[in-house]
């Protein structure tokens, strides 16, 4: 199929139990993106030497292109923790200013920074004084909608070293029912010395394709690159090699995909590189979404619910493709 040429960085959205190595290693058997966010990674517990923390940092299959992100409740907490990760190969360390579930927003981490700018911005001093790395803040609109709130907060982010921001456009307090107001991205980017890339509601390559058209510096894709491991590919080609399984991608993206043999896949890279507690959770999040390219999506996200073990997850997978074959090959022009 044809390639659209899009020249501005394609980022992996930092999602709960979903953006780790096992969902990487899928992308990058498609050809990959430009960046990789992780799933939020709690400066407490990494200070602590939690047991699950290696697994949070792993930075494979392509570490050079991994933002790590941290989320944190104290400057003193964030800078620590920023300084352990900015030992590693990356590409970037990320504050988590975004996240707006009430058990992050109780302890005054994620958007809880949005509410002072003195306070967001002492912290990000001290977490650039701490790391040589790049340092990059994703954030929504703020409390409300004030989007002369949202410059001034950023241009102190800005003031105080972070070298990008990547927006969410929704306030603290929306979830999903309001649509992104993207036009905020051009405002800020209008209004900063720095990049600014943009999030949310990107629902198919053609939406992928047109933001990135748009006034921004990158767009990052959520949901959409868990239902369609494939879409970094099918919007531009493979990126530079990475490594073996990148230099493997397809030149030209194929008509269609294989929508068993990418579950599987998946099922057996989570039960190769997560530990054997995340097996259930990781997998039920990935299915969520990747189910819902199926006619019988729901009904079968409702049964892979119901299992204990991967392997019972398998054959489920396995036995509807069998009762469905025509289901299994999904040309990828199609998109839902």
């Amino acid at each position: 199929m044809e390639n659209y040429i899009i020249n501005k960085p394609l980022l992996l959205a930092p999602m709960a139990e979903i953006s780790h190595r096992a969902l990487r290693e899928l992308i990058v058997s498609f050809g990959g993106c430009d960046e990789y966010y992780t799933e939020m990674i709690s400066a407490g517990a990494l200070l602590g030497g939690g047991p699950f923390e290696a697994y949070y940092t792993d930075g494979g299959p392509c570490p050079d292109r991994v933002v790590y992100q941290l989320a944190g409740t104290s400057g003193e907490q964030l800078a620590a923790a920023a300084a352990v990760l900015d030992r590693k190969e990356k590409a970037g360390i990320d504050i988590n200013m975004g996240c707006s579930a009430p058990a992050i927003v109780r302890t005054g981490a994620g958007v809880r920074w949005m509410d002072s700018p003195d306070r967001a911005g002492e912290m990000i001093r001290r977490v650039r004084r701490g790391i040589k790395g790049r340092l990059s803040v994703k954030l929504r609109t703020g409390p409300a909608d004030d989007p002369e709130y949202l410059i001034r907060f950023c241009k102190r982010l800005e003031s105080e070293g972070v070298e990008r921001i990547t927006l969410h456009p929704r306030t603290a307090k929306e979830k999903f029912k309001r649509r992104a107001r993207w036009e905020y991205v051009g405002l800020l980017r209008g209004a900063l010395g720095i990049p600014v890339a943009g999030n949310g509601d990107i629902d198919s390559a053609e939406d992928l394709v047109r933001r990135a058209a748009g006034d921004c510096d990158g767009v990052m894709i959520g949901r959409l690159a868990v239902r369609a491991p494939w879409i970094f590919a099918q919007v531009r080609g493979p990126v530079l090699p990475a490594g073996p399984e990148t230099a493997r991608a397809p030149a030209i993206f194929p008509e269609t995909v294989n929508l068993e043999e990418i579950a599987l896949r998946f099922l057996e890279l989570l039960e190769q590189y997560q530990p054997r507690e995340f097996h259930l959770s990781r997998a039920r999040r990935f299915f969520t979404y990747f189910c819902d390219n199926l006619l019988w999506g729901t009904y079968l996200k409702t049964l892979l619910a119901r299992e204990q073990e991967l392997s019972a997850m398998a054959r489920l997978l396995s036995a509807y493709f069998r009762e469905h074959p025509e289901q299994r090959d999904l040309p990828v022009s199609q998109g839902r």
